[in-house]
């Protein structure tokens, strides 16, 4: 033992730190759930919500307090049942970022309804609506993320936002092209899904496991990261969507990683060692072809993806879908 005052040598204090203190030492720990005792538990710098996590939030008696508030606010909006169910859904998703960034020391992402994804304008009035209700309970904008589908109407969305000082989180983005798309548009953030490209592969080919790096998800998830930093774009990379903690493990190093409590409690309580996988250093040095992309070509390149075609149309869906069951969930208790 060290005489008292004495630190552990470095290599020593490495062991003794869980995987999740070492994984916090290269990477931005964000995260990922609508649990606001989860976010508690483990101190991540930042959240993510989208309408599945706040769908089975609202669902847990001990937020029933904030599913009142929204209705509450919702009814005191308007007569109109449409529109009360509207303002109280859009009131949810802020008392949630609120509650959130009570915890958090960054910034919470909010989700614009993914019904909205093919429409520039109306995603635009909708992330407005949230920046509104966020300042009128005295949150600045600076620590919220509006968080939109990688459609070429997202990105184009994004550009409008981004210009107003709103900054945006670019989410169910899986092919290069969108990437491409997102850093040319000076997006501020993006969250390539690592978990679900992984899982278009494991039924398209059978391959159920891959080495640390030969991911699918990890692999895409690197290339965007090693282009973005050799190309100087300031857009930052934030994985998302994993599956396991291998998958986690292979992107140390990546600016930002978006994590469920399931996973964070893993890393928790694993003390193997964690290495750097990815860094701006090496970035620099790729031999890389940079490309530009316009609607036509964005819409070319990235149909020629089709694991990232089949997951984007998938990921609207499935956001829309557990978005009318948040408004179903709102419309019965204010109609009681």
């Amino acid at each position: 033992m060290p005489a008292d005052g004495e630190d552990f040598p470095e290599s020593k204090r490495t062991k003794m730190a869980s995987a999740l203190d070492q994984l916090k030492s290269y990477t931005t720990v964000v995260a990922d759930t609508g649990d606001i005792n989860a976010i508690a538990k483990f101190l991540p710098q930042d959240a993510t919500t989208n309408p599945s996590l706040l769908l089975a939030a609202a669902k847990l008696p001990e937020y029933d307090g904030l599913i009142q508030e929204a209705i509450n606010y919702g009814k005191a909006q308007s007569n109109d049942l449409k529109e009360q169910v509207t303002a109280a859904m859009d009131k949810l998703f802020v008392i949630f970022g609120r509650k959130i960034l009570d915890i958090v020391p960054g910034r919470v992402s909010t989700e614009v309804d993914a019904r909205l994804s093919f429409d520039a304008d109306a995603a635009v009035k909708k992330a407005k609506k949230f920046i509104e209700l966020y300042e009128k309970d005295g949150i600045s904008r600076e620590r919220i993320l509006i968080k939109l589908s990688t459609t070429w109407e997202g990105v184009q969305a994004a550009k409008i936002l981004e210009a107003e000082g709103i900054h945006c989180n670019m989410t169910l983005l899986f092919s290069f092209a969108q990437a491409v798309a997102c850093a040319e548009g000076g997006v501020t953030l993006i969250s390539p899904f690592v978990g679900r490209i992984f899982d278009w592969y494991v039924k398209s080919t059978g391959q159920k496991e891959y080495g640390l790096l030969e991911d699918p998800g990890v692999k895409s998830v690197s290339k965007i990261y090693n282009y973005y930093k050799r190309f100087g774009y300031k857009t930052v990379v934030m994985g998302a969507s994993f599956r396991n903690t291998n998958q986690i493990k292979a992107l140390a190093g990546c600016d930002l990683l978006t994590i469920s409590p399931k996973l964070l409690e893993q890393l928790q309580n694993d003390s193997s060692t964690i290495e750097q996988q990815v860094s701006e250093k090496n970035a620099q040095t790729m031999d890389l072809t940079q490309i530009h992309l316009d609607e036509a070509s964005f819409r070319y390149l990235h149909n020629e993806d089709a694991m990232a075609v089949e997951k984007l149309a998938e990921g609207i869906r499935k956001f829309a879908e557990d978005a009318v069951k948040l408004e179903n969930m709102l419309k019965e208790r204010i109609m009681q």
